[in-house]
């Protein structure tokens, strides 16, 4: 296959004739010579595992390599032209054809459908381009299929799943000596089992064995986060039985980073109500700006309180990788807890989760015993098990294409990966602060930016401007100024504009809100992963942005 590089941009998205062969028997994806089904003669239900799998595997890779390099190449764009029922009629179409060539046709399909983090106009989400030899090594793990439940069906990943994970606790700050943790499905599994531990540590195991009427009568559970932490703390409260309303949000500053003094007082006033502070939950790096919050001073207040503290370091952890953005997380070693993903920023296929915590035997409420996987004699023999330390039972060795890249590149090429997206995202606020029909919000602490379309004017605001300043030519402001935008319109514009872009598979925008109540609070937002994007495919990205804005400001802003 070779290294097919699109730029994305308008017109650069195939049109409907181009896609149209995609499940009908056209193109390399769907013809009888495409080089689908299984390959030199392999039969169809050949299996990649064994010594006969290699060979079988050989002329399929070979077929999807193929494959979606005619995906990507139709594409053209970071994702398919169109509106939604567009692709799923497209699909549908796909799926109607069966046969030897369905692997072809249908990786073919996956490819021109897929909004492609790569693509240096596809900056929207947390979601990595992830690195080939990341994706070479998570292709041995499927083919061998390793299940990590029991150390028979896993030997080797089992050992490798525990080393790394001590290696990564040292990152984080750890003793690996007494440390543990395991690989997760990402941030969501990780903040649950977390808050899992605090409501047993801090309550005695009494919910997790008796549920909520065990309490003593007047015991309030509560866990403090910010108002800018991710919505997974109010689901795992939910599932944990201790409800949503469990959660008390603490206010952020501007930056959207909790604020200490809020913190503070709503841990006062929890105590003062004889309410039981079960959990405070930071986040490092925030989904939507990168924000860190103040680490030392939520811990000192959790150790205070006698709260259970975990980390959500989910999209900042990656900073532990970069020399020079590390200091930012300083104080993550107090967390009892801490989340990390690594298809984030670490550049590996999904999933790449990790759930550490700071004392191996606050891990006692997960232990299980399961006679069939892990009986006691085994482990008195010295065959060690995983089961106990994972919410899952089968469970893939997603460690293993980590401790591939680790050992590829190392901490400090990986580190260079992240410095170069800190970089991008600097060099994107400077094209954003220099267009005059965009608003920046603030600068971008890790790889990601929030900015609004607004239409530029004597009289619009920057995000350079102190809004607190009083301003003496100010117009008195009981009287509307027709120069400035009306804040819903602005809202509905910023809303739309992402849209057109989508449908026109110009561009993978995302969209976002700060935090509060009224209009005026939509925003774009760039989440730049890809380490290999210049400042310069950035800048015409942003471009693309305004020139959406303008064409969606004639028919939706006014």
């Amino acid at each position: 296959m070779s290294g097919v590089r699109v730029s994305g941009g308008p017109g650069a998205g195939g049109g409907a004739e181009q896609v149209g062969g995609i499940g009908a028997g056209e193109g390399n994806g769907g013809g009888e010579d495409a080089g689908g089904g299984a390959g030199a003669g392999a039969p169809l239900d050949a299996l990649s595992g064994g010594v006969g799998g290699p060979a079988a595997l050989g002329p399929l890779l070979a077929t999807v390599l193929d494959a979606l390099e005619t995906g990507v190449t139709r594409r053209g764009g970071p994702l398919p032209p169109g509106r939604p029922a567009d692709l799923a009629a497209l699909v549908d179409r796909a799926l109607a054809v069966e046969g030897p060539d369905a692997l072809a046709r249908l990786t073919e399909l996956l490819a021109h459908g897929a909004a492609d983090p790569a693509d240096p106009f596809c900056a929207a989400h947390l979601h990595c381009p992830p690195l080939a030899v990341a994706a070479a090594a998570d292709l041995a793990v499927s083919a061998l299929n390793p299940s990590q439940d029991s150390w028979d069906q896993a030997p080797a990943a089992t050992a490798l799943e525990t080393a790394l994970l001590a290696e990564l606790a040292a990152l984080v700050g750890y003793d690996p000596a007494r440390a543990t943790g395991v690989v997760t499905s990402g941030g969501t599994e990780s903040n649950l089992m977390g808050l899992m531990l605090a409501r047993d540590q801090k309550l005695d195991g009494i919910v997790e064995l008796d549920g909520l009427l065990g309490l003593p009568a007047g015991v309030r559970p509560r866990i403090f986060t910010s108002r800018a932490a991710h919505f997974s703390v109010q689901r795992a409260a939910a599932l944990l039985g201790l409800g949503e309303r469990a959660v008390v949000p603490v206010d952020v500053d501007r930056d959207l980073r909790m604020d200490p003094v809020a913190l503070e007082r709503a841990l006062a006033e929890a105590s003062w109500a004889g309410h039981t502070a079960v959990a405070v939950v930071a986040t490092a790096g925030t989904t939507d700006t990168g924000a860190v919050d103040p680490l030392p001073a939520v811990a000192e207040l959790a150790a205070r309180y006698d709260a259970w503290l975990h980390v959500d370091a989910a999209y900042g952890g990656g900073a532990l990788l970069s020399d020079r953005l590390a200091p930012l997380l300083d104080g993550i070693e107090r967390a009892d807890s801490v989340s990390l993903d690594w298809h984030k920023l670490g550049w590996q296929p999904a999933a790449a989760g990790v759930f550490l915590v700071r004392h191996a035997e606050t891990y006692v409420s997960l232990a299980r015993r399961a006679v069939y996987l892990n009986p006691a004699d085994d482990e008195q023999a010295g065959y060690p098990s995983l089961l106990g330390l994972s919410l899952r039972t089968t469970r893939r060795p997603d460690a293993f294409k980590l401790a591939v890249t680790l050992r590829t590149l190392g901490r400090a090429g990986l580190g260079r990966l992240v410095d170069a997206c800190h970089d991008l995202a600097r060099s994107a606020a400077e094209a954003v602060r220099a267009e005059p029909e965009l608003e920046l919000h603030a600068e971008p602490v890790l790889t990601a930016l929030l900015f609004r379309y607004r239409p530029a004017g004597p009289d619009s605001p920057r995000s350079d401007v102190d809004p607190a300043a009083p301003d003496p030519a100010a117009p008195d402001p009981a009287v509307p100024d027709p120069a400035v935008p009306d804040p819903a319109a602005l809202d509905r514009v910023n809303a739309e504009l992402r849209r057109e872009l989508l449908r026109g598979g110009r561009a993978v925008v995302g969209r976002t809100e700060l935090p509060g109540e009224g209009p005026g609070r939509v925003r774009l937002k760039l989440t730049l992963l890809n380490p290999h994007t210049t400042p310069a495919e950035v800048a015409a990205l942003i471009g693309e942005v305004v020139r959406a804005g303008r064409e969606t400001w004639r028919w939706v802003g006014r």
